[in-house]
């Protein structure tokens, strides 16, 4: 319960900022100001090298790339005028494009677009589907779908839910190379279904992507409406205020000028020197003490706000591949990262906060308490209390009990969820992460990790290619594949690759099944 010591570390430890409706409690935090007292020199350091990237620096050596989401929401802070210029003709023309579209000077084949199927993956649609759950409403101009995966039973999901309206429905491909496998797969199978449709897919199509890429390409040669820039300065993770998100955003309805305006508030805030006082610095300085500098404690994400249960899915992308990382910066295996989870309070309550409580004790909980419960008057579910009265004590309560128990807990508090909110919350973490990055010296800004997956699915189907040239209608096991392919070491691989093909029967592959994978054996059909 609460007690005159918390109130008075309460009111010591909190940072405002009105204007915003924006507050950070850090003072259930364990911690005294000494075990601060290391990691502040550093984190001012950390803070004069963010200054230096906002003005260019490079931040990927080996790519020589510079890091320029922060000019997204400020253009005058960009480091040439042609970056400024080209940020503000972008964002001039998302909105004359939307307006085009709302006002139906550019249909479909069957009349005003209705629907947006935004096609994508990682920054790409997670920025976007964050952006769209937070600040959607029912009276949106359009309503928008995602294929956000290669996963052909989900890619029928949303086509199932869009029959009949593809000539309504605006497509919005978004690949920064214009290469990844899962957005062409996509982008392939809906233009599939415009054509069994009998519909001219480019007259429904719109690519986000970099100037030259193979996308960029596509939607030149084939006439599609508009092609979007991305740079290369701007990482996937930390895209959602570029065309990425600001485009879908706008269409959809919602104000993107709300969105980068709050993001834009958040950045200032967050410059200041005076580290008492900058919410990112001081997450970064508590997931450092918390995580014992080497991500010792998971994040756990818990807004108490539907609008909010795609932030923590949100968050593993922008945390987890920014510092989950193998390597500092010297080249030395150090193995960082900190892990991310949440959905939603009070569902949470009836899920996992019972281990948060009494299980182990290898997290750290960020509460999100959104202040306004809705836009009309809340009715009384008892005499003087209404649902948002149970969802704020249930939050209050639920952080107690885990405080009772000697559980480190953050709470982010927001007036209301809108669009200025929103984009605060996006670069409160997109700035702590960074800092967070240079107080354990990896760099935030690239991905091997994900890169050696994609190295391994392409070697993958390449096998797949060989199995199936070698596959006949005489059965084989897959040790007798292997053996033939002299790939001995890609047995099971192999076993893998005809067990997924048999389950499809258009594929042609029969599975004999055997009392062991050793034993199973696989022909073709006939």
């Amino acid at each position: 319960m609460p007690n005159s010591a918390a109130w008075s570390r309460y009111c010591q430890y909190l940072v405002t900022d009105r204007e915003l409706g924006f507050s950070l409690d850090i003072s259930r935090v364990d911690f005294k100001e000494a075990d601060f007292t290391p990691l502040i020199p550093r984190v001012s350091a950390a803070v004069g090298q963010m200054a230096l990237l906002e003005k260019g620096a490079i931040a990927n050596a080996d790519e020589n790339r510079m890091v320029g989401h922060y000019w997204l929401r400020a253009p005058e802070l960009a480091p040439t005028a042609a970056i400024t210029a080209e940020i503000q003709q972008t964002q001039a023309s998302i909105r004359e494009f939307a307006r085009q579209i709302h006002a139906g000077e550019i249909e479909g084949a069957d009349g005003r677009f209705q629907f947006l199927l935004l096609i994508g993956i990682g920054g790409s649609a997670l920025g976007p589907q964050f952006v769209a759950n937070a600040l959607g409403t029912p009276l949106d101009e359009i309503l928008p779908f995602f294929i956000d995966n290669t996963d052909p039973d989900g890619i029928d999901q949303i086509l199932g839910e869009l029959d009949g309206q593809l000539g309504k429905t605006l497509v919005l491909v978004i690949s920064k190379s214009g290469g990844t496998p899962e957005t062409r797969n996509g982008m392939l199978e809906v233009e599939r279904a415009y054509k069994a449709a009998e519909l001219n897919f480019a007259e429904h199509a719109v690519a986000v992507t970099q100037t030259g890429s193979k996308l960029a390409q596509v939607a030149i040669k084939n006439g599609w409406l508009k092609t979007f820039p991305m740079w290369d300065w701007v990482g996937g993770r930390t895209s959602v205020l570029s065309a990425v998100g600001l485009l879908p955003a706008a269409l959809q309805g919602i104000s993107v000028e709300e969105l980068l305006a709050g993001a834009a508030a958040m950045d200032r805030l967050t410059r200041t020197t005076d580290l008492w006082k900058n919410p990112a610095a001081l997450l970064a300085m508590v997931w450092y003490h918390t995580g014992q500098g080497r991500g010792a404690k998971d994040m756990v994400i818990l807004p108490y706000k539907d609008r909010l249960c795609l932030f923590s899915r949100y968050l593993q992308q922008l945390v987890m591949e920014s510092l989950g990382k193998e390597l500092d910066r010297q080249g030395n295996v150090v193995h960082q990262g900190i892990a991310v989870y949440g959905n939603k309070g009070s569902t949470d309550q009836h899920a996992y906060v019972q281990q948060l409580r009494d299980g182990i004790a290898n997290f750290f909980a960020t509460f999100i308490e959104v202040l306004k419960d809705r836009d009309e008057p809340s009715p009384e579910v008892e005499p003087g209390i209404t649902s948002g009265d149970y969802l704020h004590g249930l939050f209050l309560g639920t952080r107690d009990a885990l405080g009772e128990n000697h559980r480190d807990t953050i709470t982010i508090t927001i007036q209301s969820v809108n669009g200025r909110s929103v984009g605060a919350l996006i670069a409160l973490y997109e700035r702590a992460v960074g800092l967070y990055a240079e107080l354990i010296n990896v760099n935030a800004y690239h991905q091997p990790g994900v890169e050696a997956g994609k190295a391994a699915a392409a070697a993958v189907l390449s096998l797949q290619a060989k199995v199936l040239a070698k596959l006949s209608s005489a059965p084989q096991t897959a040790e007798q594949l292997a053996k033939s392919l002299n790939l001995n070491d890609q047995t099971e691989w192999i076993f893998k690759i005809l067990q997924h093909l048999s389950a499809n029967p258009d594929r042609g592959i029969v599975h004999l099944p055997g009392a062991t994978p050793a034993e199973a054996r696989f022909r073709t059909v006939g």
